[in-house]
């Protein structure tokens, strides 16, 4: 494969869009990002414009594709990787959706969550899907859509809309219409997908009251997901490769065999465990997942989900206005000696794994008269670590087995400051890639391998290069008495 075939990720994130060109030897050529806003039209809701979406996945890609062409290359084949469990409703001919996308982050089913697991319905779901009961995945939004938009229901029924998560969405718009489907590894996070049949779950549907004439066909990771409209971008490229964008970041740190680990910090914080080709069900409420699915075959993990890591510090910068930029979290960490007992609970949207407590929200305590700028700087970014720490805690009881190093990836491992406080407080070494943007590369590397261009994962793992290493320093006893902190300011937050 000569080297000017090239591969483009797409990845749809929270926050942002980019689109991500890749070379046949894994080096990021090129990449294009677009930020967008959320709206927050009540507590607790978490909303974003579809097409704003759909206008910075088109604008980022045509970006990169024009490019290319205009050097005379080829794209060959397209990954899509996006957040995962935000939710929409269209309408199958004309491609609008019925209302705005409702964020992962949402929780305006919480009410209706305590009421299934009230029923003790909590079991059965978990048996099936791998999940808990929680505002965060698909099916209680997807149920609230058809039961508060007017007319969605009985359009429903009659096979006129369609539901997805954001990469069912965008395969819909690329190929025109013409490819409603998603990856096991995005159905994994529905809460209607049965993870060990592999197939959408009849029980579930009617629990929910969900027709399955909405519902998007699951197809492997790497698969045919149809090919861009020509109308769209003057050519049609093959869609090669889906992944939810843990996964994929997941896979673009070449965790492929069991017992390997990364944590990605974004927008929240999610540590994914390579479990294997057998689900593990787990005593300390994290999730097993679908991790990818090749051949028919799926390989699952263990994950724990902490909502709110990035986000905090994005508040620091657009809600308190106290920086400029995220950057000068680290300069504003180092310049004092402890954190001055000052912690950050950053339960915005609820608190995730361990916890799942929909209801809990955010504080920081421990303040005094010489609590300033610094103090609260160093609790966001030990917040992150911390809530980390409990996650790695409930993995280890799972599965019995100590790990010592992490892959970390995502926008706030830039820290240095942060990766060392990860090192100290979670007593494991910790490894950054020299690319920290891993969730487009693992699409991208799918996508490569549904193209021909890589061949193997044993040449995508060969891919994988290290830049640094943070190993702990801190002493047992410190680090024992700042945990000890950090669960008392927790049970202060917890509702339940």
């Amino acid at each position: 494969m000569s080297k000017n075939k090239y591969v483009v990720g797409i990845d749809q994130g929270t926050s942002s869009t980019r689109s991500v060109l890749v070379d046949s030897s894994g080096d990021v050529v090129n990449m294009v990002q677009e930020d967008y806003e959320a709206s927050y039209p009540h507590v607790g809701w978490v909303e974003q414009d579809p097409e704003i979406i759909w206008k910075t996945t088109f604008n980022t890609y045509k970006k990169i594709v024009d490019k290319v062409a205009y050097d005379g290359h080829d794209v060959v084949s397209i990954g899509i990787t996006n957040q995962r469990e935000t939710t929409l409703l269209w309408n199958r001919k004309t491609g609008k959706t019925v209302y705005n996308a409702i964020v992962w982050q949402d929780r305006r089913t919480a009410d209706y969550c305590d009421e299934l697991k009230a029923q003790g319905k909590e079991d059965i779901i978990r048996k099936s899907t791998g999940l808990v009961i929680d505002p965060y995945f698909s099916a209680t939004k997807l149920k609230w859509l058809l039961d508060n938009i007017e007319g969605a229901r009985s359009k429903a029924e009659k096979g006129e809309l369609a539901f997805g998560t954001i990469d069912t969405f965008l395969i819909w718009r690329l190929t025109g219409g013409k490819v409603h489907a998603t990856d096991a590894s995005n159905a994994s996070r529905t809460m209607l997908f049965d993870i060990e049949n592999q197939c959408w779950d009849k029980n579930l549907l009617n629990l929910f009251d969900i027709p399955d004439s909405v519902l998007p066909e699951v197809k492997d990771s790497i698969d045919d997901y149809g090919a861009t409209d020509k109308k769209l971008f003057g050519s049609s490229i093959p869609i090669k490769a889906v992944l939810g964008d843990q996964q994929s970041a997941t896979v673009g740190q070449a965790c492929f065999e069991p017992g390997m680990i990364k944590s990605t910090f974004g927008t929240g914080n999610f540590v994914l465990l390579n479990i294997g080709d057998t689900p593990v069900y787990s005593n300390n409420r994290l999730l097993t997942t679908v991790l990818y699915r090749l051949n028919g075959k799926p390989v699952f993990a263990l994950e724990g989900s902490v909502f709110v890591t990035g986000a905090a510090v994005k508040w620091l910068r657009d809600g308190l206005k106290i920086i400029e930029e995220a950057a000068e979290t680290e300069d504003l960490a180092r310049s004092i000696n402890s954190n001055g007992g000052v912690y950050m609970v950053p339960a915005f949207t609820g608190l995730g794994a361990p916890h799942w407590d929909a209801h809990a929200r955010g504080a920081i305590l421990g303040m005094s008269r010489g609590t300033g700028v610094a103090e609260i700087a160093r609790a966001t970014l030990e917040a992150a670590c911390y809530q980390t720490h409990d996650l790695m805690v409930a993995m280890g009881k799972d599965c019995g087995v100590p790990f010592v190093t992490t892959r970390v990836d995502g926008g706030m491992t830039e820290n240095n400051w942060m990766l060392q406080f990860l090192a100290d407080i979670t007593n494991l070494t910790v490894s950054r890639p020299t690319n920290i943007q891993t969730t487009a590369l693992g699409t991208v590397y799918f996508a490569g391998l549904g193209a021909k261009v890589f061949s193997s994962l044993d040449e995508i793992s060969s891919l994988w290069k290290q830049d640094r290493l943070f190993q702990p320093q801190l002493g047992d006893e410190m680090r024992e008495k700042l945990i000890a902190g950090w669960e008392d300011t927790v049970k202060r937050v917890l509702t339940k």
